[in-house]
C-alpha cells in the first residue's frame, strides 16, 4: 500500500485563545501557524507527493498550501468531508477552560469511545468515518500512483489521533495517550498486513529517507538498521 503522512493544521487564532473551534468558519492561521506549516511545507519538499487531501476547514487549507507550494510539482489539492474536525455540537466555540469543569470532559479523558457530544457527533463515529477515509484515499492513491505513492492527509488533531490510534492497534479509549501537536507529521504505511507506524507528532528533521517510498516488508526482529 501507499505511504500517508497525517499532517494537523498550523496553529490558529482559537488556538492561542484556547478556545474549541470546531467546525466554525472563518478560524485561520496565526503567525506562528503559518510560521509552522511553512516549515512543514520546507520538511516535505524532498518528497514528490502524489497527492494532497485536506480537511474542508480554512485552517487545513491554508495549511495544504503551505505544503504544496513548496513541491518541484505542486500537486492539486483534494477536500475530503470525512476528514473535517469532530462535530463538537454545543461545545463548540466554547473555552477550553469552561468545558474542563463540565462532567462530560473526564468522559472524554478516560473513555471517549462512549461520548456523544450534545448536538454533535460521537467519537467513535468520527474515529470511523475518519479510518474509513484515511484507508479508501490510500488504496486510491496506490492504484493511481503504485505501492511506494507517498501522499498527505491535512487535518485535525482528535481526527489524526483517532487515525494513530486505530494504526496502532489501540483502543478509542487510550486515544488521549497521543499528542499531536500544530502542523506535526506523522507517518503510517498501511502495507498488506497490519499498518506500520513510522512516526507520530514530529515538527523537525529530514524527510528525504520517504522520497524513494516505502516498501511493504515484516518487521525487522530487534528494530533493523534504519533509515
Amino acid at each position: 500500500m501507499a505511504t500517508v503522512i497525517l499532517v494537523r493544521h498550523g496553529r490558529t487564532t482559537a488556538n492561542a485563545s484556547g478556545i474549541l473551534a470546531g467546525r466554525t468558519p472563518g478560524v485561520s492561521l496565526d503567525e506562528t501557524g503559518e510560521t509552522q506549516a511553512a516549515r512543514a511545507g520546507q520538511r516535505l519538499a524532498a518528497i514528490a507527493l502524489a497527492g494532497i487531501v485536506s480537511s474542508p476547514l480554512e485552517r487545513c487549507q491554508q495549511t495544504a498550501r503551505f505544503i504544496a507550494e513548496q513541491q518541484l510539482k505542486s500537486p492539486e489539492i483534494l477536500f475530503a468531508e470525512d476528514l473535517n474536525e469532530c462535530d463538537y455540537g454545543a461545545w463548540q466555540g466554547s473555552k477550553l477552560s469552561d468545558l474542563s469543569v463540565q462532567a462530560l470532559w473526564s468522559k472524554v479523558q478516560a473513555n471517549p469511545s462512549a461520548v456523544t457530544f450534545p448536538d454533535g457527533e460521537s467519537m467513535a463515529g468520527m474515529q470511523a468515518r475518519a479510518v474509513a477515509e484515511i484507508r479508501r484515499l490510500d488504496a486510491s492513491f496506490e492504484a493511481e500512483h503504485g505501492a511506494e505513492a507517498v501522499w498527505v492527509a491535512v487535518s485535525h488533531g482528535d481526527i489524526i489521533k483517532s487515525v494513530l490510534a486505530d494504526a496502532l492497534g489501540m483502543h478509542l479509549d487510550l486515544f488521549q495517550r497521543i499528542n499531536v501537536g500544530p502542523a506535526s507529521v506523522s507517518i503510517v504505511h498501511y502495507g498488506s498486513g497490519s499498518p506500520r507506524v513510522h512516526s507520530v507528532n514530529t515538527d523537525e528533521g529530514d524527510l528525504s529517507w520517504l522520497a524513494p517510498g516505502l516498501k511493504t516488508a515484516d518487521a525487522p526482529v530487534g528494530g533493523g538498521a534504519g533509515n
